[in-house]
């Protein structure tokens, strides 16, 4: 029998395999790819409250909170309360959080480099625009990822 070839087939058979090396080369820093997620969407965005966040992740919220509280306990994130609704608190990167989150820069960048690194620029180039494409007309969000859970109010397949 013919081994699977189909785009389907490989796009899924990469994206195990490439998680698999994210999440090991991360765990040497002991934190998880969903961890670093939401550092990244923290740090560029400053001041995003909890529910804001778990709707950029497409994720449920009360695994938002615990992300949140893990990094919190580790000194990478800090509520405060928000200045336009004290119901509220607002996210950020910690201050004292700048060498852990360099190395993180270093391990992301490390590891989107060593995956692409038998392919030119222009080919590069040319995979995320098909990749984009894909993921678009499948309708997923840019920052949400599995990693996060899945949300209960995603439209089911096929709705318009």
């Amino acid at each position: 029998m013919k081994p699977p070839s189909g785009a389907a087939f490989l796009l899924a058979q990469l994206g195990a395999h490439t998680s698999s090396l994210f999440a090991a080369r991360l765990a040497e820093l002991d934190l998880s790819p969903a961890q670093v997620g939401v550092l990244r969407i923290v740090g560029q965005n400053p001041g995003l409250s909890q529910q804001a966040l778990s709707e950029r992740l497409g994720a449920v919220p009360s695994r938002v909170v615990r992300l949140v509280d893990e990094l919190e306990a580790r000194g990478l994130v800090e509520r405060r309360r928000s200045e336009t609704d004290r119901r509220n608190y607002a996210l950020h990167i910690a201050g004292g959080a700048a060498q852990e989150i360099a190395a993180v820069r270093k391990a992301v960048s490390a590891h989107d480099a060593a995956v692409v690194s038998s392919l030119s620029a222009d080919e590069l180039e040319t995979l995320l625009v098909l990749l984009r494409r894909i993921a678009d007309a499948e309708g997923l969000k840019a920052e949400a990822h599995p990693a996060y859970g899945a949300r209960t109010d995603r439209p089911s397949q096929g709705a318009s």
